[in-house]
């Protein structure tokens, strides 16, 4: 059950960096409002995978799935660049983060 706890955390993680953009610096009141429920949402979710999951495989998968989440979203919807080297690199960070759970124990 922690690991799905761990992968709701990152995602909702991915939903308020990118509701983060939509805000505008916090200008913007609903994108605003849903970044800091969502930010509240994947912490809440990211401490109930603590109770049993090491903390430098939660983090570190924790923050993998967003960032991943955030590139691959940020290619579709803002129109940001992709190249080779940069898709290189997100399949780096995905054979981390397979990694990190291959060798925890839970």
């Amino acid at each position: 059950m922690e690991w799905i706890y761990l992968v709701v955390a990152g995602f909702f993680e991915v939903a308020w960096a990118i509701e983060l953009k939509y805000s505008l610096g916090f200008t913007k009141t609903l994108p605003s409002l849903l970044t800091i429920i969502g930010m509240i949402t994947s912490f809440y979710f990211l401490s109930l995978s603590l109770k049993s999951l090491p903390l430098g495989t939660a983090y570190a998968v924790w923050t993998g799935i967003g960032t991943v989440g955030t590139v691959v979203l940020g290619v579709i919807l803002f129109k940001e660049p992709i190249d080779i080297m940069r898709v290189i690199c997100v399949v780096l960070i995905v054979i981390g983060i397979i990694g990190l759970k291959l060798i925890t124990i839970k």
